[in-house]
């Protein structure tokens, strides 16, 4: 093909991605047309002769970004263009102040927080990273459609990762799953959380989602059955009320039945819920409630619900606008199914996000309280002098995904909380000054202590004392960003008057000294004491962990001065020892030295990659350790490519892998378990734990297998020598 046909394809491809998206945003003015039209040619302009790492055109991919926030996100003009726009100030000679002249102010500013989130990920210093994911969220609240953007912007990058590295998809995957899914989540893009978790997992844990994709594909006709048989005495009565309806029937994502197989140590065969059961009717905003209880009174008079599962989120919507009706019934041949029901509206914010629908609509509707609140809550932690950015980065990443709890104060006030949540958490939420001095609760009318864990409709009476002091125990008794922030600043002022008290004792011991308190004599102490700071000096000398009495400046700082400055960098390194080159490491074998992580174990047969360590050499991990996601969103340069050796070099070398026994009780369960493995399988136990207790029986065992295979028909063998037995792999360590 010549250079000019294969341009004239391309122009046609960029073309109709153009017009695709004008089709999308076909009821706008002309004016707005117009200037998305200039738009489109100043990115097209920007980025000609530039391609991405599939070969495409570059600007493919800011159209893409721009018809998802239009179509999937349901965003209007202004963030259309900013979608077009989005690379060009940080990859081409566009100015921001040329975006500012041609398009104004507001589309500039949504362009600078882009630009300024764009390398939150990518930078060295985990705590630079943090910081930068701080302001990240900041954007968030001053606003909103800057992380829509982001994520629209993030979704086409998942689905388009296949032409990206082995390690750059690795890390990507491992960033989406580890901040932007749950971002997603509680800002109410349920449709896009959803598939940014699927193809997180699908590069993630590949052999699991290619597994649970065929295992789909197998059982659709056989659910399709089972879902027009469950429905049709629903729809006659439906119909009969005269509803106008939709119900559609759907799988569940492959990223949650695969969490469901792994939690409750189930096969495929054996998730009860592999999809859901939606009914959707088209009413007026005033009959919303009434209609959704009738359907629902439909469902529960053709089939038993289960009292537990019902979620009434119609009543008391989600902080995030999430509006629907769930129940789990007891279906045709004795199988649970999990309703939802909702009007078309809240479908609607259900699948494209709350904030998006209603808070930047050009209507200019503005009903997004609990939404606002939610960012309230979050620029207030965020703007709270925090003394380490990783604890929030971790505190805040935990109320992401939080389920919610309804609390009720004294006087009847509705207070939301995470669910978990307790006294000490209402008593922060209140107010800082309560949550300071609180030493227990009133629960609907019982005395409870500060570390009751609140249940849903619990009212609450926070009692308080002018005693009262925090300890640091208190960490562990809140789930709340904001407690763990208040507190944590509590110590820390508590700490800086501690400390002053330190300076004061040693520039009196300076001064009798007679030496200069000079910041080059203080870091001959924090060495020679092997401190992290002088905050921490000073801490330490008021606090008497350092014996004051033994003080002796002068001599100190001289052996410091004659110390030799290299003596740490003379002696001896510690050597890993290879693991007999079962491993290669990098593209090619690297030759460095390696050790398995013992949080994983990962034995051959599953997915791993290398994380370069500081003086331990490179770490093995599995790719699904608990540790995987947090170590290559958080260290994505130093992480390694690692795969297992060939086969061929017939390598025979015993691995370390661990699993968990359950059942029923009975004479001789133990012995059965370790005949088999010592016995008929012939494999080294290195350790061996088992309880019983009230006619069940649970065991530890840790064992030497040559590889996931060797594990699997172990398992198997167990399982097939008794109905009562359960066994499965403990995924950590």
């Amino acid at each position: 093909m010549t250079l000019s046909n294969e341009t004239d394809i391309e122009n046609k491809v960029i073309v109709k991605a153009y017009k695709n998206l004008l089709h999308i945003l076909k009821e706008k003015s002309k004016e707005d047309k117009k200037r998305i039209r200039e738009a489109f040619e100043l990115s097209l302009e920007a980025h000609k002769n530039v391609r991405r790492k599939s070969g495409e055109p570059y600007i493919l991919h800011p159209l893409a970004v721009a018809q998802i926030c239009a179509e999937e996100i349901g965003l209007g003009t202004t963030s259309v263009i900013c979608a077009l726009l989005h690379d060009t100030v940080e990859d081409t000679d566009i100015t921001l102040e040329d975006v500012k002249l041609k398009f104004g102010d507001k589309v500039s500013r949504i362009i600078d927080g882009l630009t300024k989130i764009s390398g939150v990920f990518d930078q060295q210093d985990k705590s630079m990273q943090a910081e930068n994911f701080k302001k990240m969220l900041l954007t968030l609240s001053d606003d909103v459609r800057v992380i829509l953007i982001k994520l629209a912007d993030r979704l086409h990058n998942m689905r388009t990762l296949d032409s990206m590295s082995a390690k750059s998809q690795l890390k990507v995957a491992s960033e989406t799953a580890y901040v932007y899914a749950p971002l997603a989540h509680r800002l109410g893009l349920y449709a896009i959380k959803t598939e940014l978790e699927d193809l997180a997992t699908k590069y993630l844990q590949a052999d699991s989602y290619n597994f649970i994709k065929n295992k789909l594909q197998e059982t659709k006709s056989q659910r399709t059955r089972y879902i027009n048989e469950f429905v049709k005495p629903l729809t006659q009565d439906l119909d009969a009320l005269g509803l106008v309806y939709e119900i559609k029937g759907r799988p569940k994502s492959i990223h949650s039945i695969l969490n469901k197989m792994k939690k409750q140590n189930i096969p495929f065969e054996e998730v009860y819920d592999l999809f859901a059961i939606r009914v959707i009717i088209d009413t007026d905003i005033d009959n919303e409630k009434s209609d959704c209880w009738k359907a629902y009174s439909i469902v529960t008079d053709h089939y038993t619900p289960n009292p537990d599962r019902l979620r009434d989120w119609v009543s008391t919507p989600k902080a995030n606008g999430y509006e629907s009706l769930h129940t789990t019934v007891m279906g045709p041949k004795g199988k649970w199914v999990e309703i939802q029901i909702r009007t078309k509206r809240m479908d609607e914010i259900a699948e494209k996000g709350y904030a998006a629908h209603w808070k930047y609509k050009e209507s200019g509707q503005n009903n997004d309280n609990g939404l606002e609140a939610w960012i309230g809550r979050v620029r207030e932690i965020l703007e709270h002098p925090e003394q380490n950015a990783l604890e929030f980065l971790d505190d805040f990443k935990l109320t992401l995904y939080s389920d919610e709890i309804f609390i009720f104060t004294p006087k009847g006030d509705l207070r939301k909380l995470p669910a978990f949540a307790s006294v000490l958490d209402f008593a922060f939420e209140i107010h800082t000054d309560v949550g300071l001095k609180c030493i227990g609760a009133k629960l609907n009318n019982k005395l409870v202590p500060i570390n009751h864990t609140l249940s849903n409709g619990d009212q609450v009476e926070i009692l308080t004392s002018i005693k009262q002091k925090p300890t640091e125990e208190w960490l562990n008794l809140v789930v709340t960003a904001k407690a763990k922030a208040k507190i944590r600043e509590y110590f820390k002022q508590q700490k800086l008057k501690t400390s002053g008290l330190g300076k004061e004792i040693l520039e009196r011991k300076f001064k009798n000294a007679k030496v200069s308190f000079t910041s080059e004599a203080l870091s001959h102490l924090i060495r020679y004491f092997k401190l992290a700071s002088v905050g921490e000096l000073y801490y330490q000398i008021a606090t008497e962990k350092i014996d004051r009495t033994k003080i002796d400046i002068e001599e100190i700082i001289n052996n410091e001065i004659n110390k030799p400055a290299l003596e740490e960098l003379s002696k001896p390194k510690k050597v890993i020892k290879k693991g007999n080159d079962a491993v290669i490491i990098g593209d090619e074998d690297t030759g460095m030295d390696y050790s398995f992580a013992k949080c994983c174990n990962p034995i051959p047969g599953d997915e791993i990659f290398g994380f370069v360590t500081i003086g331990e050499g490179v770490k093995i991990h599995r790719t699904n350790c608990s540790n995987a996601t947090g170590l290559m969103s958080n260290y994505g340069y130093r992480i390694i490519r690692a795969k297992w050796a060939n086969e061929s070099l017939n390598i025979r070398k015993s691995f370390v892998s661990s699993i968990k026994v359950e059942g029923i009780d009975s004479v001789g369960i133990v012995s059965t378990i370790t005949d088999i493995i010592s016995k008929q399988l012939q494999i080294n136990m290195k350790s061996i734990s088992i309880t019983s207790n009230a006619g069940s029986f649970e065991g530890m065992i840790t064992l030497e297998i040559m590889d996931t295979q060797h594990l699997e028909e172990l398992m198997q063998t167990i399982k097939d020598a008794s109905p009562f037995i359960t066994v499965r792999r403990v995924e950590d360590n």
